[in-house]
């Protein structure tokens, strides 16, 4: 985590909402799939630090992206690991400009900040969650996991009524085209007459 001093007041709920976000759940599937996606990789302990810790360098992110691509195709050129703070943000840049490119959307990337300081880790799952759903679309990436996670196509809703029950639905008036219970013109004056006041 970065150096930073203990959040207070708005920016300390701020800050628990979004931890609540994260899934330990959707660490493990992802984890899973980012070790058969790229094979060779050491696995991070289990715990949403440890997790960070494994994809803060950018190392594996590069890796994982380019596992995406044939073989020497692959967008991030260098996946070596780095101690430099600027080297690893600019890796994690490097992978968010290639997934980008890959087809998730902008609104979908987290931005570099949420990884590397660890402030917004449920949004990191979210962009490896659409990346690996992109990816078993595509037919380029490996499932692994619960296909309860991913999207399913919707199911046709068809419904079959009978000509009574059609004829019937003709004789209502919808709600959106307005009612008139309970209007009269009770009380109600001739138009261009003034207010009697006494």
């Amino acid at each position: 985590m970065a150096n930073r001093g203990p959040a207070y007041g708005l920016s300390w709920e701020v800050q628990q909402r979004i931890d609540k976000q994260y899934d330990p759940e959707l660490e493990q599937i992802l984890t899973q799939w980012i070790l058969a996606q790229c094979g060779g990789i050491q696995p991070p302990e289990p715990g949403k630090e440890k997790f960070q810790e494994w994809l803060k360098d950018g190392t594996v992110l590069g890796k994982l992206i380019n596992s995406l691509y044939p073989k020497g195709q692959g967008p991030v050129a260098n996946t070596d690991p780095s101690n430099k703070a600027f080297k690893q943000m600019e890796q994690i840049s490097q992978f968010l400009r290639a997934a980008e490119q890959y087809g998730i959307a902008p609104t979908d990337i987290f931005q570099t900040v949420d990884l590397w300081e660890g402030k917004n880790m449920a949004c990191v799952q979210r962009t490896l969650m659409n990346l690996g759903g992109l990816a078993v679309t595509k037919q380029d990436g490996l499932f692994v996991g619960d296909p309860n996670w991913f999207p399913k196509k919707s199911q046709e809703n068809r419904r079959d009524f009978s000509k009574d029950k059609l004829k019937e639905g003709q004789n209502v008036i919808g709600l959106q085209m307005g009612t008139n219970r309970g209007a009269s013109q009770a009380g109600m004056t001739g138009y261009g007459m003034p207010r009697q006041i006494l």
